[in-house]
């Protein structure tokens, strides 16, 4: 856990808030015990039925602050915005040091409520709770990030398709003492329409108009289970492909057809603010909610850096198997976030540096060959999978989806951390459905540069978490010959270390000065509501090693 700084006698207040307007906004509310909403007659004649139905959230800790966010429902769609109080306490009864601050519902953000709550102590855990409409809704908890914490426990979580399954996965993050925080590497919820019973999609058409986003997000919200999770946690969120629609990107999606389902930019635009307003994220740049690749810092034990391959500037996906992903001009993150995250990397005194991103960074090889570089005279009669640029020999690389298709931007990454000599690099990743486990040389072919038996030559490692419920490999038509297949990647790729494509869960990672642990936790079923968790493998690296321990797991 974050080591814990001293408490100070009382919180510092905000200058915003003025006590006479709190107080008069608490005056028609009815206590709650312990933050539970009321269903009790209020005095002031409003509906009994709690306008939380979308619980509390908090996210993006800093040391001194917390984004608090929740949805107050209006007593009508005619309603305007609503005054809402927010209040944080020391303790979940809210006795001890309470600050409450005025803010309001408002109705143009569908009546969601965002506070950057300041004036915090660092490394400390708080509970928050709002109150709007008569009503007081569930006591949430979260903390701020040390000053410079030994250790951080957080969970990994991505991919929840509300359809597929149950979110136990997250009800057992709830239920954890131990955590610092949640990341949520995307997917948090998916377009499509469909399912059947209590799992079915709202609306039940794919979503495609700012409304259909706004339900859709209020859907997964209600869910009880992750609505514990994020009660119980602050969250670090960014977005993948799904939060908008498949393979979506910069200026075109793979499952949007233009004009017949509207414009790509303002689709898009709708799912950005869709998701501004219900995810308790603070924006880089207030009011572009087309940016959210950010930084967090925690002392001198971590650096976070929360990528965004998606939206913001990822060029079309190239054809399976072809030379186009060897094209130097192509973008995933694109030249200035690149440039954001090479600086940051450079300069930062923290010991781990960690990547938050959505798809796989390390390669996935379908032949086990080295990418050589050489004029294609010297290459003789040797058997060429693919060329690429008149260079030479170019391997077969199996999903243009992940950085895989974007060669020359992983090339650039990996040469940044080789030029400058930057240790302890780990790269968090979803979006999958499955868990892997890696080394990050420049090429795990290159014998002269790389050893698969002990690890030198990588400049990083990779975790991969499982998905909350998204399809894994073992729900593929067709895919019979799973752990076959599992070995033949293994033998291709000798820089994974761990592959596990068939079950549902999270990843919690340990940090301390001295190494990273990755712990893969699945749950025991996603057909019912549920069941039990269990620890199936860890994985650590050593700090100044950049390779995966041998024999662990």
């Amino acid at each position: 856990m974050t080591q814990k700084k001293t408490v100070r006698s009382a919180l510092t207040r905000r200058d915003l808030l003025v006590k006479g307007t709190a107080a008069a906004l608490a005056a028609p509310f009815v206590s709650a015990c312990g933050g539970r909403a009321q269903t009790t007659a209020s005095a002031n004649g409003l509906a009994t039925e709690s306008p939380f139905k979308h619980g509390v959230a908090s996210g993006d800790p800093l040391s001194d602050r917390v984004i608090l966010w929740t949805r107050v429902t209006p007593l009508s769609l005619d309603d305007g915005d609503i005054p809402v109080l927010v209040s944080v306490a020391e303790d979940a009864e809210f006795t001890r040091n309470v600050v409450s601050y005025a803010d309001a519902a408002v109705r143009a953000r569908d009546w969601t409520v965002k506070v950057d709550f300041s004036g915090l102590n660092p490394g400390q855990t708080y509970f928050y709770r709002f109150e709007a409409l008569g009503q007081i809704s569930p006591v949430g908890r979260t903390q701020t990030a040390g000053l410079d914490p030994d250790q951080l426990r957080f969970a990994v979580v991505s991919c929840s398709n509300f359809p597929a399954g149950y979110f136990n996965a997250y009800r057992f993050i709830a239920e954890r003492e131990d955590l610092d925080m949640v990341l949520h590497l995307g997917d948090y919820l998916y377009e499509y329409g469909g399912g059947e019973g209590e799992r079915a999609h709202e609306p039940p058409h794919e979503i495609l108009t700012l409304e259909d986003y706004r339900t859709r997000h209020a859907q997964y919200k209600a869910d009880p289970d992750l609505a514990a999770a994020h009660a119980a946690h602050p969250w670090i969120t960014v977005w993948d492909d799904h939060e908008s629609t498949n393979n979506s990107r910069r200026d075109s999606a793979d499952n949007h057809s233009e004009g017949d389902e509207g414009v790509w930019a303002v689709r898009k635009a709708w799912a950005q603010q869709a998701y501004d307003e219900w995810m308790p994220i603070r924006l880089p740049e207030p009011g572009n909610p087309n940016r959210i690749w950010r930084r967090f810092q925690f002392g001198t034990l971590l650096d976070l850096w929360m990528l965004d391959t998606r939206l913001y500037d990822r060029d079309d996906e190239a054809a399976f198997f072809s030379p186009d992903v060897f094209d130097p001009i192509r973008r995933l993150i694109g030249p200035e976030q690149q440039q954001w995250l090479f600086e940051g990397m450079r300069t930062t005194d923290a010991t781990w540096k960690v990547l938050g991103q959505q798809v796989m960074f390390g390669p996935l090889k379908a032949t086990p060959l080295p990418d050589i570089d050489l004029p294609l005279g010297a290459l003789g009669e040797l058997p060429i999978p693919i060329l690429g640029a008149g260079e030479g020999l170019r391997d077969l690389y199996v999903n243009p989806d992940q950085w895989d298709g974007y060669q020359a931007e992983r090339k650039a990454v990996l040469e940044h951390l080789r030029r400058y000599e930057i240790d302890n690099t780990v790269v968090l990743t979803g979006d999958i459905h499955s868990s892997w486990v890696m080394d990050l040389p420049r090429d795990p072919d290159n014998l002269l540069e790389y050893n698969a038996l002990t690890g030198s030559g990588s400049l990083g490692v990779e975790f991969v978490t499982t998905s909350v419920t998204s399809t894994g490999f073992d729900q593929v038509p067709g895919l019979t010959q799973l752990p076959e297949l599992v070995m033949a990647i293994r033998a291709v790729n000798p820089h994974m270390q761990y592959i596990e494509g068939t079950r549902r869960g999270y990843l919690v990672m340990d940090v301390t000065q001295e190494k990273t642990t990755g712990e893969y936790w699945y749950v025991s079923t996603i057909n019912e509501r549920g069941g039990s968790e269990e620890l199936a493998a860890s994985y650590s690296v050593d700090a100044g090693v950049n390779a995966i321990t041998r024999g662990r797991g």
